[in-house]
């Protein structure tokens, strides 16, 4: 037997999944990685860590299996986007620590763009909002503030690359600097119309082009890599959340995905045509696979399951995610509490830079239980605001929503998303689509599977959350989400 390996690298960890020819998990392996806060609101990786531990579990997975690199066939990367790496060409060293897509330290310099009246251009040619959320504001962060960068990349000594292409890079030994659409769109310098880097946009934001990848398709043999100890073809690329909506079949326009990760994602396929949102939602490339350009709107919640690590890590509440179920089932609703996780500012569709964390309706007969529930619902109804922009935008109500990642295995979290969105819930058998999405992506481009058909006769539904709540009592927990919602905005800038 032949297998496929996704390098799945995210935000809190590097993995690694080996799939079989029906879609099958076969083996898995996992790291976390430091998580670095420089200053509040900055978040960093070091782009070595990321690389390494992503080694590491590659390796381990095929381990597992006993398998050599004659077994793979071929290696899909999908990856955490807008997360910011440059490093020196010739060394293949970083130049800083990688500036995380949950980083805000270049909030002022949005305003500044806006100021001048940048924002409508930048959104018409990327489809983008200008917010730190986005690579380019990073990327002359660290032109402007690492000693000898800006020179250095003016030279042609450094590159520039989303964590897709530092892998590339290193799983290549540095002969290969290259991207994909999916991951290029969500720089503030690709032109999503043209389908390459734009001129004018690299000249607002001062960046050279020599910094940047080469942009090819998402599903095409890159380069070969040796680090399985034999050649194995690189062939797929797709960022985390496109990847995710291709591992959900998710192939004809109107159909509806939501990643619940680090931060949740909600992505429409739109087709040959971008979609452009009125509803301050984001118009994306989602894939290339050898046919043109297919494109995407998209909602990005910021802090999805990264609250319930904080009920982990901040609070001390549970000892592992796990457990936040158990201890937010301990009561029959939140009591009142909302929590507002806005640690890193609000996404879509508020765009928020200077939002933070709230929780209110405390009483002294508040508990952890309550706190929990609430952190979990937190997750819900920011999807219910970004779903609401969506059919706005789209004219299509939703029936239906297929959910991924690793918050999905919380049954309180889907069933009560179901109520509170009304549509039914749709989780898979396969709950790690962005790695499977990856994994399709390079398999096609070798013939391992034929086509999308073949791909979406793999398709499985694991369990559907119908919806269980009154309406009238789901709008209004959802109305009081809004108020409690309103007051964690614009308080840094307060």
């Amino acid at each position: 037997m032949s297998y496929v390996l996704a390098l799945d690298q995210g935000t809190t960890s590097s993995r690694a999944i080996v799939f079989d020819r029906t879609g099958s998990i076969r083996a898995t392996a996992q790291r976390e990685f430091r998580q670095i806060f420089p200053q509040p609101g900055w978040v960093e990786h070091d782009a070595l860590e990321i690389w390494e531990t992503q080694r590491e579990v590659a390796l381990e997975a095929i381990a597992t299996l006993g398998l050599a690199a004659s077994d793979i066939t071929a290696i899909g990367i999908t990856n955490q986007r807008e997360t910011s790496v440059v490093w020196d060409r010739t060394t293949g060293f970083p130049v800083h620590n990688a500036i995380v897509w949950q980083d805000r330290r270049t909030a002022p310099d949005c305003e500044g763009l806006r100021a001048k009246g940048h924002a409508e251009l930048f959104q018409q040619k990327t489809g983008l909002v200008l917010d730190p959320y986005f690579s380019g504001t990073k990327l002359r962060w660290i032109l402007d503030n690492v000693d000898g960068a800006r020179r250095r990349a003016e030279e042609g000594t450094l590159a520039f690359g989303t964590v897709d292409t530092w892998l590339v890079w290193n799983l290549t030994g540095g002969a290969h600097h290259v991207t994909d659409p999916s991951n290029a769109s969500r720089t503030l310098l690709f032109d999503i119309h043209e389908g390459a880097w734009d001129d004018d946009l690299l000249q607002i934001l001062d960046i050279p082009r020599s910094l940047l990848p080469e942009v090819r398709s998402s599903s095409e043999v890159y380069g070969h890599t040796k680090i399985l100890g034999g050649s194995t073809p690189i062939a797929g690329i797709g960022g985390d959340q496109q990847a995710a909506l291709f591992g959900q079949v998710c192939a004809e326009p109107g159909m509806v995905k939501n990643t619940y990760g680090t931060g949740c994602f909600m992505l429409m396929n739109t087709g040959t045509s971008p979609v452009f949102s009125s509803n301050n939602l984001l118009t994306t490339v989602a894939w290339d696979t050898g046919l043109g350009l297919r494109y995407a709107l998209e909602g990005s919640i910021f802090v999805g399951g990264a609250v319930v690590q904080w009920l982990r890590d901040g609070l001390g509440l549970i000892e592992s995610s796990a457990d936040v179920e158990g201890l937010a089932a301990q009561v029959m609703d939140n009591g009142g509490v909302y929590l507002v996780p806005a640690f890193v500012g609000l996404g879509a569709p508020h765009w928020d830079a200077y939002a933070r964390g709230t929780i209110i309706g405390l009483t002294r007969g508040s508990s952890a239980a309550h706190v929990a529930r609430a952190a979990i619902e937190s997750i819900a109804y920011q999807t219910a605001d970004v779903i609401r922009a969506m059919e706005a935008d789209s004219g299509i109500r939703l029936t239906q929503l297929r959910v991924d990642g690793g918050a999905t295995a919380n049954n309180l979290l889907m069933q009560f998303q179901a109520d509170i969105l009304g549509v039914e819930v749709v989780r898979p058998a396969v709950r790690e689509t962005t790695a499977l999405g990856a994994a399709f992506l390079a398999g096609l481009a070798v013939g391992y599977w034929t086509d999308l058909s073949d791909i979406a006769s793999m398709w499985q539904i694991e369990r559907t959350f119908e919806p269980a709540m009154e309406r009238h009592r789901s709008e209004a927990l959802h109305a009081q989400w809004i108020r409690a919602l309103e007051r964690a905005k614009a308080w840094e800038a307060a």
